[in-house]
C-alpha cells in the first residue's frame, strides 16, 4: 500500500480509504449495511492490506457506525497513532432545532458526542458534511479552529459544496489566522465529473487533498445495475441512487467502456473504474465501501493496475455534462 500526503498538509494517508458507512444498523437505518460482527472481517482485511485511513460520519446509522468504527479500529490496531480516523458533522441527528447544521453550538456538541462514540481522545480529520447556508461561515470556521486548538481534532476537512462556498470558508480562515481545510471529500467518478470544472482545479491550486466519495457511482460502474433494471439490494434500496444518477444511455456508454478496458486486462470493472480515479493527479484517496469480500479485494488490486494514456482517454471520452448533484 502506498502512503501519500493529504494535500499540502503533513498528514500521510493510505492510497485507499475504507468508508465505514457500510457498517452500522441494518434494522433501523439502511438494510444493506452490515452489523458489527459481519463488518469485522472487512476491517481486518483492510488493516492486513495496509489501509490506515477510515472515514465515517455521525449521521451514518445515527451514531452506530461511529461506535462500530471505534471498536473495530481499537481491535485491529495496536496503537491509536497507527491509523487516521475521519468523521463528519452537519447532517441531521434528530428532529430538534439544535440537531443539525454548523452552528458553534451544534459543532461543539457533536464533536464531543463523536469522540464518545468513537472511544478516542481525538479525531484525525474532522469534516463538515455539507455547507450550512444558515450559519455565518466565520462562526463555523472559528468553532472548527477552537476544536483543533483544544486537541479534539488534528486537521479539518470539508465535503460536497460549490467551489465558491469552499473558497469563502478558506478565505475566512486565512483572514483570521484560523485553521484551514486540508481536504475536500467530493462526488467524483467516471459518470459524474462536474467537479473537474471548478472544485478540483481550485483544490489542486490551493494544496487541498481530494477524497472522492461514491467512486463506483453506488456500484453502477461495477455492474450492479443493467439496462434492464436493478441487480442488488443496494441498487434497489439506496435513496442516493436516484438522487445522484439518471442512469441514462450516456452513463451506460461509460460503463460499457469500463467493461471493455476491464476485459482487455482480465480484471473486474470495479478495478478499472477505481484505477481511473487513482490516475487523476489531484486525487489523494478514494473512499471505498465494502460489503462483499471482492469489493475490498478489487479496490486493493486497483492501486496496482496501470492504465495507458489511450485507455484513460477512452474511459473519459463518452462522458457528457450533467446537472450538479451531491451538494445537499
Amino acid at each position: 500500500m502506498e502512503y501519500v500526503r493529504l494535500g499540502g498538509s503533513g498528514l500521510k494517508v493510505s492510497r485507499l480509504c475504507l468508508g465505514m458507512m457500510s457498517y452500522g444498523d441494518p434494522v433501523n437505518w439502511r438494510e444493506w449495511v452490515l452489523p458489527e460482527a459481519d463488518a469485522a472481517p472487512f476491517v481486518r482485511r483492510a488493516t492486513e492490506a495496509g489501509i490506515t485511513f477510515y472515514d465515517t460520519a455521525d449521521v451514518y446509522s445515527v451514531g452506530v457506525s461511529e461506535e462500530i468504527t471505534g471498536r473495530l479500529l481499537r481491535r485491529f490496531f495496536q496503537h491509536r497513532e497507527d491509523y487516521v480516523l475521519a468523521t463528519k458533522v452537519c447532517n441531521p441527528m434528530g428532529d430538534g432545532p439544535y440537531d443539525r447544521g454548523l452552528s458553534r453550538k451544534h459543532i461543539m456538541d457533536s464533536v464531543d458526542a463523536s469522540l464518545r462514540r468513537l472511544g478516542t481522545d481525538y479525531i484525525d480529520l474532522y469534516q463538515i458534511h455539507r455547507f450550512d447556508a444558515e450559519t455565518p461561515i466565520e462562526e463555523t470556521m472559528a468553532a472548527l479552529h477552537d476544536i483543533v486548538r483544544a486537541g479534539k481534532a488534528r486537521y479539518i476537512g470539508a465535503s460536497s459544496m460549490w467551489a465558491w462556498q469552499f473558497a469563502k470558508a478558506q478565505y475566512a480562515a486565512d483572514a483570521h489566522g484560523w485553521t484551514r481545510f486540508v481536504s475536500m471529500q467530493n462526488h467524483y467518478n467516471l459518470v459524474y465529473r462536474e467537479e473537474e470544472r471548478e472544485m478540483i482545479p481550485f483544490c489542486a491550486d490551493q494544496g487541498v487533498g481530494i477524497l472522492p466519495w461514491s467512486p463506483l457511482a453506488r456500484g453502477f460502474l461495477a455492474g450492479n445495475r443493467g439496462r434492464d433494471g436493478q441487480h442488488t439490494v443496494r441498487a434497489r434500496t439506496d435513496p442516493g441512487n436516484l438522487r445522484f444518477y439518471d442512469y441514462d444511455e450516456t452513463d451506460f456508454a461509460v460503463a460499457d467502456r469500463v467493461a471493455d478496458v476491464a476485459d482487455a486486462h482480465g480484471v473486474p470493472a470495479a478495478q478499472v473504474a477505481l484505477a481511473w480515479l487513482l490516475h487523476q493527479p489531484a486525487v489523494t484517496s478514494p473512499i471505498v465501501g465494502a460489503t462483499k469480500p471482492h469489493h475490498l479485494d478489487d479496490a486493493i488490486a486497483a492501486t496496482e493496475l496501470a492504465l495507458s494514456a489511450d485507455e484513460l482517454a477512452a474511459l473519459a471520452e463518452p462522458y457528457r455534462p450533467k446537472p450538479i448533484s451531491g451538494h445537499s
